[in-house]
């Protein structure tokens, strides 16, 4: 068909995606794809293509997708902690509540891109310590970072939509101490290395654990590219030798 589309009927077909991804047909990463084909269609064709494995497909205004929903619970918020360790989300996961993020000394990754949601603001309260909060998103999405950060970083590196546009937010309210929280879209995700808060952090972390076995600390980092020392059972890195141990008196 090569009647064009008008701006009303473009964002009849968002409305109806964001109804598709709230009933678990459409992940985060497909609604935002979609959205942005709906978007920039030229035809009704076009339209009708972007919706044509879905029911009730048609262009036709109708409700919002997302209408508030009186009397319903307010679920908590769902956690993912990481002490001293990793904890990763990923994969196809429901999105029916907002989530938080704690790292101390420790990583988490929560990966949006196949999320279904049920609503088109994702919440998160992140908190870094000496440790890494990950969020992946598709690119496209609105990106609202918020929070104090103390000797440490909160980045946003996603390829946002053009102003103007309906298309899924994920805010993000962050506490951040000698640690990094960063949302990443898909290509800068792939691109993504350490900090040298991880550095410093996995130096702390390499002490504790001295600490805990009886061993000698280990050498701080040079720099944030060298390796760090390990805290026992290695030699230190070529150039950064421990000073030997104090001479030994008997009496």
């Amino acid at each position: 068909m090569n009647i064009r589309a008008s701006d009303a009927e473009r964002e009849a077909v968002v409305e109806q995606l964001r109804v598709a991804s709230v009933d678990g047909r459409l992940t985060f990463g497909e609604l935002t794809d979609r959205t942005e084909a709906a978007y920039t269609a030229v035809t009704l064709g076009e339209l009708r293509a972007i919706t044509a494995d879905l029911p009730g497909s048609s262009v036709a205004p109708h409700a919002p997708a997302y209408p508030a929903r009186e009397g319903a619970p307010r679920r908590g918020r769902r956690w993912f902690v990481a002490v001293m360790g990793d904890t990763k989300r990923r994969g196809r996961w429901k999105v029916d509540q907002e989530l938080g993020a704690v790292a101390v000394m420790g990583d988490v990754l929560l990966d949006l891109r196949e999320t279904e949601l049920i609503s088109g603001e994702v919440d998160i309260a992140a908190t870094a310590i000496m440790g890494d909060v990950t969020i992946i998103v598709p690119d496209g999405v609105d990106v609202d970072v918020s929070g104090i950060s103390i000797m440490g970083d909160k980045r946003v590196k996603v390829a946002e939509a053009p102003p103007g546009r309906t298309v899924p937010r994920v805010r993000v309210n962050a506490f951040v101490l000698m640690g990094d929280v960063k949302v990443l879209g898909e290509q800068a995700a792939e691109k993504r290395s350490g900090t040298m808060f991880r550095a410093w952090r996995e130096h702390w972390k390499a002490r504790i654990e001295a600490s805990m076995h009886g061993y000698p600390p280990p050498l701080p980092p040079p720099h944030v590219q060298e390796p760090l020392h390990p805290p026992y059972g290695h030699h230190p890195p070529h150039g950064h030798q421990p000073p030997p141990p104090p001479p030994v008196h008997w009496s």
